[in-house]
């Protein structure tokens, strides 16, 4: 006899198998030294930067708009494959014990973002309102659970909805209507966090109503959400090791790729000088993951207020960039045509080192401008200085040693 409670227990050991092996490739001993100095580096500006808190600091919004994103996107695991579509789609009437227990794990492995961002914003929390007590910050943190609780179920209800039309306009109006009552809340007004509260819960409960009216579940949908975010778990990982599970995405962007293709030789020896690059460009999230290195790193140089801090989260980000870059190189392992190519092994290793260099100063030129552009002189001589002396170090000798 089918048991879904049982039936769960195994995918979800699966699951978490399959997830931990990659885990411990991404957090290894080079990423945890990063974050660590990171999230170090972070706690003492944040300190200093709360010594020095405007009096009229938007702290309300900050923490309304925050946490009314966080407990709106409330995304349901439900583990489900696609060969579920033809041996579960029969059984679900026996499924409700895999759901529940689906959106029970769904729920808690989403509360750690809930307790991160939390004990961020209690320093802020109480430098803005030091006449408050503990409590009242606990009992914010209640709301927001219960809040998350009932997000997560309202997500599951319209996962029965076909229509991506009443989905959106769903999401878009519990997105306002979080962001309102905890910003109401932050700030004292009760009756108005009480107000709006009212009105999420009508919509909440027309969400039920409408659930109630489908025939059945929409398996497709379930199947189609929970691949896509375990592609976006794989594509993650495969920054730092071989995942032969994902699935790559080509995206055309014809207008980069031309520019591209003028800069390269038609010669045999430039073969791998063009895939790496339109690999960059069309292939997985390298060319999405090196902007927003560039664009957070750019933030930290900005704001930071240390001369030396700056130029060490320069290197910081420089360094990041160029050893997630590393995996282009195992990008294409899976496809017999680069055996069989007439090119030399040593033209491989060369095109990827060269473009490794020329993505490294790029994004070093621009760290060392945003250094000219708050008249930080000798920072730019000096982060342009150590950035290529580090960019040449770290590509000629632990890329170039990896690759070989």
């Amino acid at each position: 006899m089918f048991n879904s409670h049982d039936f769960f227990l195994k995918r979800f050991n699966a699951h978490l198998k399959e997830t931990s092996r990659y885990l411990r490739y991404i957090f290894n001993g080079h990423i945890a030294f990063a974050m660590l100095f990171l999230v170090s580096a972070l706690a003492y500006f944040y300190q200093q930067w709360l010594t020095t808190l405007p009096e009229n600091f938007p702290t309300s919004w900050v923490m309304g708009i925050v946490l009314g994103i966080i407990v709106s996107y409330s995304p349901v695991r439900t583990l489900l494959k696609e060969p579920d579509l033809v041996f579960l789609i029969t059984a679900e009437h026996k499924m409700g014990a895999y759901f529940r227990n689906a959106l029970i794990y769904s729920f808690v492995i989403q509360l750690y973002m809930v307790v991160i961002v939390f004990a961020a914003f209690g320093p802020l929390y109480f430098a803005t309102f030091p006449d408050r007590t503990g409590g009242t910050y606990w009992l914010t943190l209640a709301v927001v659970l219960i809040f998350k609780l009932w997000n997560l179920m309202a997500n599951w209800w319209m996962l029965k909805v076909r229509d991506n039309a009443i989905r959106y306009t769903d999401q878009v109006a519990r997105v306002f209507l979080n962001i309102a009552v905890l910003y109401f809340l932050v700030s004292g007004e009760m009756l108005l966090a009480g107000i709006t509260t009212i009105m999420f819960i009508i919509v909440f409960l027309y969400d039920l109503t409408l659930s109630r009216r489908q025939a059945g579940l929409a398996w497709e949908l379930l199947v189609e959400k929970d691949s896509h975010r375990m592609q976006s778990f794989y594509r993650f990982a495969n920054m730092f090791t071989d995942v032969p599970h994902l699935k790559n995405r080509i995206k055309p962007r014809h207008g980069l790729v031309s520019i591209i293709e003028r800069n390269i030789s038609f010669e045999r020896k430039h073969t791998y000088d063009y895939l790496y690059r339109i690999t960059f460009l069309r292939g997985g999230d390298y060319l999405s993951m090196y902007i927003r290195l560039i664009v957070i790193g750019g933030l930290f140089i900005y704001f930071i207020p240390s001369f030396w801090m700056k130029i060490v989260f320069a290197l910081l980000f420089l360094y990041m960039s160029s050893f997630q870059m590393m995996t282009l190189y195992q990008h294409h392992r899976t496809i017999i045509w680069l055996d069989l190519y007439p090119v030399e092994i040593e033209h491989r290793r060369s095109a990827l080192l060269k473009w490794l260099f020329q993505l490294a100063f790029l994004q070093l030129f621009i760290f060392s401008i945003i250094f000219l552009f708050i008249q930080a002189y000798l920072g730019f001589a000096i982060t342009l200085g150590a950035g290529l002396v580090f960019t040449y170090g770290f590509i000629n000798g632990y890329v170039k040693q990896k690759l070989a």
